[in-house]
């Protein structure tokens, strides 16, 4: 299949890479050089515009950082609704506000293109291994036409219902995470202070009713998981300043619709001092930071 691909960060690439391996035709934009060089040396085609990525192709697929590039990418002059044929599946696996999605999807169906958000979640590991759940709104209809695809990529394909759920359901799961991810922060820095050992208490609370993906697979304390971000120093990963942004889409769309948030409000005040201190760059599991100075701690 000959497929656009706009957007290769940290996510992205990755994607796009699965989506060579899988032997798709694949044509990539960024206006990252280093990006888009990976990509081309994988064996990806290079588009000069974005015009030039939406002519031929069979599909287009968008991973971009916010609602305002998306908008930009898909609404602007020269952009993909501007130059895509009638009859193009697009997928947005950006992770931005519900209404959003909905706004371009009704500008793409004026044109006779179904638009259907994908989000993501399994992170940078995930994308990497092509084990990412994709929550997908949009009809039943595109959502079977672009399920092959997106099976190149992930193994949890989930349809979320009509457009725009797929990013409720990202939302969702992203105030989860990142107050589950301040409470293991919060466990294990009070059982460092009171002197257990710090990988002790995690084998505790990975087989206890305290258990969670932020302990048992991407715990915060430095050196109880090798393979989390905090075992290299933060690098990598979530960053701190995307789970602010998601976390900012959670408690506005809750807003719309006045239901409390308390402790999803909360949370984002928390990533947003990690960001005021020059952490936002950092993984957003560093919010550990926030509870004092610990050996391999940023703080």
């Amino acid at each position: 299949m000959k497929i656009g691909f706009v957007g290769l960060g940290n996510m992205g690439g990755p994607m796009a890479h699965n989506l060579l391996k899988a032997g798709h035709a694949l044509t990539v934009y960024d206006l990252n050089q280093s990006a888009l060089k990976a990509a081309v040396d994988a064996g990806a085609s290079h588009a000069a515009s974005l015009q030039e990525l939406a002519s031929g192709r069979d599909l287009i697929i968008t991973m971009l950082p916010a609602a305002a590039h998306v908008r930009a990418v898909y609404l602007g002059a020269d952009g993909l609704l501007a130059h895509v044929a009638s009859g193009v599946p697009l997928i947005d696996s950006s992770t931005i506000d519900p209404e959003t999605v909905k706004q371009l999807a009704a500008a793409a169906a004026k044109q006779g293109n179904a638009l259907a958000d994908a989000p993501v979640s399994g992170g940078t590991g995930g994308a990497q291994a092509g084990t990412l759940t994709f929550m997908v709104g949009g009809t039943a209809a595109v959502f079977e036409q672009i399920k092959p695809v997106l099976a190149n990529m992930g193994k949890n394909i989930v349809h979320c219902g009509d457009s725009g759920t797929g990013q409720v359901a990202k939302i969702c799961n992203n105030l989860l995470l990142g107050i589950s991810m301040i409470g293991v922060a919060e466990a294990m820095s009070l059982g460092a202070a009171l002197g257990i050992d710090t990988t002790v208490l995690a084998g505790i609370i990975n087989t206890s009713t305290g258990r969670c993906w932020s302990s048992d697979t991407y715990n915060p304390y430095p050196g109880v998981i090798a393979t989390a971000p905090a075992s290299r120093g933060y690098t990598g990963g979530f960053g701190a300043d995307l789970m602010l942004k998601d976390l900012g889409l959670a408690t506005e769309a809750a807003k719309h619709v006045k239901q409390p948030v308390m402790l999803g409000a909360l949370a984002q005040q928390l990533y947003q001092l990690l960001s005021q201190q020059g952490s936002g760059g950092l993984d957003f599991s560093a919010v550990i930071g926030l509870y004092g100075k610990t050996e391999g701690v940023p703080g």
